[in-house]
């Protein structure tokens, strides 16, 4: 596949990527300005030029992968017997700038459980990252095109999902998704949560609410056949400690920011997944 189509792979398979591009040719070079490639942690797709360009253009790029790099880099090198090359003689006579992009083809998957005051406050927050924001509420009231309309002009892909009865969303979400629990129902939530712990491949599992609302709902998920280790699972109250405003956008703000921290050690975890899955194979005979 030509790098486009590599893109468009990354972005369907939630896999990081580095774009590199020509962005700049002096003299005579292999490939000229505006050729692109792509690489993942495993893989290449099209070309810059091979040889000691291509091959420290994917060195490079994988040191960013390495390190959940978010800022563009500029490479420059050059093509002649003089120039220290580390992979091979290329001796064109030009010299190559580079253009190293990471790709925002990694998106996790977010779900907001009631998009009342501080479900709808958190949802702008969030509907500026790079999601796939889903907004669930059980009132169709909450969830119209004219309420909703500031979360389109942002990063995030958001799904709007009616549900009379909410946990039924719930299963329908992919593995690994980070649910966040905040309707106007105490009812709702309770189901929420035994839904929520009835699959454990879900990533964060926050819950709304006092010290006071956590011990009810710990004896009846007790009830449920929920134990020690299941509750664990749910982070209650959400939001960043320290944080004691209750106003609906000050709360948001406290969660949106946990939950960046959550996905940026989830991110730097499966990029590591990776790159060992990916040694593992090189060495293997």
């Amino acid at each position: 596949m030509n790098w486009l189509q590599a893109v468009q792979h990354l972005h369907d398979h939630s896999e990081p990527g580095v774009l590199v591009t020509v962005a700049a040719v002096r003299g005579h070079a292999p490939r000229e300005a505006g050729a692109k490639m792509v690489f993942s942690v495993g893989a290449s797709w099209d070309s810059v030029g091979g040889g000691n360009l291509e091959a420290t253009a994917a060195e490079r790029a994988r040191a960013m992968l390495a390190v959940c790099a978010h800022v563009p880099e500029l490479l420059t090198l050059r093509l002649t017997d003089a120039a220290s090359n580390e992979h091979g003689r290329q001796c064109c006579g030009g010299e190559v700038t580079l253009l190293l992009e990471p790709l925002q083809t990694v998106r996790p998957h977010v779900a907001i459980f009631g998009v009342g005051h501080v479900g709808l406050e958190l949802a702008r927050i969030l509907s500026r990252l790079p999601l796939s924001l889903h907004l669930v509420d059980s009132r169709a009231a909450q969830l119209t095109p004219e309420r909703l309309a500031p979360l389109h002009d942002g990063a995030a892909r958001v799904e709007i999902h009616h549900s009379p009865i909410p946990e039924m969303t719930l299963h329908d979400l992919p593995p690994g998704s980070h649910v966040l629990i905040l309707t106007h129902d105490h009812a709702e939530d309770a189901a929420l949560c035994d839904a929520a712990l009835r699959r454990p491949d879900l990533g964060l599992i926050g819950l709304i609410g006092s010290s006071v609302k956590w011990i009810r709902f710990q004896g009846q998920l007790r009830r449920e056949g929920h134990g020690d280790a299941d509750l664990a699972r749910i982070t209650t109250p959400i939001g960043l400690p320290g944080i004691s405003g209750k106003t609906p956008a000050v709360i948001a703000v406290s969660v949106a920011a946990q939950l960046v921290q959550r996905l940026e050690a989830d991110g730097a975890a499966a990029l590591q997944a990776l790159s060992s899955q990916h040694n593992t194979v090189q060495r293997q005979p």
